[in-house]
């Protein structure tokens, strides 16, 4: 590779980010983030198809880490707890850092077309899940459960995690705090609505 080449795929994120956060996603070309990474168009396209997958470049590989993780953990007792756990426990900012990782959910919020890809990756882990949780021997009914509730659990402490002040939060603190708020829930059984609330 050419030593101008290198590290390209990170400028081009930032750089993608960084006009996607100025003047949108839609009004962003692929010509745009190339010139503010200071890489030809040519040297974009051999790392991404398309500046979608800009922000979602490392989904594939993100689920088969996971996955593998679900694969050679302990044996499996509590199926929800290791699917909240082993994303919790994930280095979500060896992806990134957490200011970029921050832009690139505002970014995939705002854009309707992001939010339904967002949605297929989800969808495509969850059933990845699925299957690893089945081949440790979770029974076939459970498996698609703990795998999306679990999924939907540790989305919401992602949030916060993100939202943090500081970045002081601990990712595997908020999931077992919502873990255990899950359980109450589960505990009290259906929710009253009071008669003026109707």
């Amino acid at each position: 590779m050419p030593r101008w080449e290198q590290g390209s795929g990170e400028r081009l994120r930032a750089a993608a980010l960084e006009l996607f956060r100025e003047q949108g996603f839609e009004d962003t070309s692929v010509v745009e983030i190339a010139r503010r990474a200071r890489v030809t168009n040519r040297t974009f396209f051999r790392y991404f198809p398309d500046k979608r997958e800009v922000l979602f470049a490392d989904a594939d590989d993100l689920r088969a880490a996971l996955v593998q993780e679900i694969l050679r953990g302990p044996e499996i007792t509590d199926p929800l707890g290791v699917v909240v756990r082993v994303l919790a426990r994930h280095d979500w900012e060896g992806l990134a850092p957490r200011g970029a990782l921050r832009e690139r959910r505002a970014v995939i919020a705002a854009n309707p077309e992001l939010l339904e890809r967002d949605l297929v990756k989800q969808h495509a882990m969850a059933s990845a899940f699925v299957e690893a949780l089945v081949r440790r021997g979770v029974d076939e009914g459970v498996a698609p459960v703990a795998a999306r509730v679990g999924i939907q659990l540790f989305l919401t402490a992602y949030e916060r995690w993100l939202d943090a002040a500081g970045g002081e939060e601990d990712l595997v603190a908020l999931t077992d705090d919502l873990l255990a708020t899950l359980g109450t829930l589960a505990l009290t059984g259906p929710a009253r609505v009071a008669p003026d609330a109707r």
